[in-house]
């Protein structure tokens, strides 16, 4: 990681993972790819290595990151779609050159277009997206209980109660924040 830029914020599934680029959304936003090498560090962490990133392609993988979230929050609240953002999505997807391969161990990996593309990789999140919107994988959409966060996750927990994006930022930060209250509430009772 680079030094002086937030820890990117990994999880299991590619396209909720993007989304947490940004987080904090209701609070003081973190941004993690403020700059094109950003996101190609992002890229190649999640296995979909880029050679360049311009700033113009930045700025649409931004565009479908703010898609994704939109849509994948109307999907956890059983809202309508919003039209620009499956627009977003759809576009981002067709437009790359990217295929699903299998490893000698058994697991899906990714091989972009011979000029690894930023384009690529986007049409890689854009279809895992699509996958999980679509309700194609086994799981939910839901959004992190954490009001200042309100990420969207996919919960693919045997439940399907998880209230936290990430249960060691988030859903952490809440679980201190309760003890302290209740640490108060105890001390002042006992004036």
């Amino acid at each position: 990681m680079r030094v002086g830029f937030p820890d990117f914020r990994l999880g299991k599934v590619l396209a909720t993972s993007f989304t947490g680029t940004l987080s904090e959304r209701h609070g003081e936003a973190v941004e993690r790819i403020p700059t094109p090498q950003r996101l190609i560090d992002w890229l190649a962490v999640n296995g979909l290595a880029v050679e360049s990133c311009t700033p113009a392609q930045l700025d649409r993988a931004r565009e479908l990151r703010e898609s994704i979230h939109a849509a994948a929050t109307a999907a956890a609240t059983q809202d309508a779609l919003p039209a620009p953002a499956v627009h977003v999505i759809n576009d981002c997807s067709v437009q790359g050159r990217a295929a699903a391969i299998l490893t000698p161990e058994g697991e899906r990996r990714w091989r972009l277009g011979s000029a690894s593309s930023v384009e690529d990789a986007l049409s890689v999140i854009a279809a895992d997206a699509i996958s999980i919107i679509a309700g194609e994988r086994d799981g939910k959409l839901a959004l992190c209980a954490s009001p200042t966060c309100r990420a969207a996750f996919f919960d693919t927990s045997q439940s399907r109660t998880r209230r936290w994006c990430d249960m060691n930022t988030c859903g952490n930060r809440q679980k201190k924040a309760r003890f302290q209250a209740n640490r108060r509430k105890k001390l002042g009772s006992a004036d």
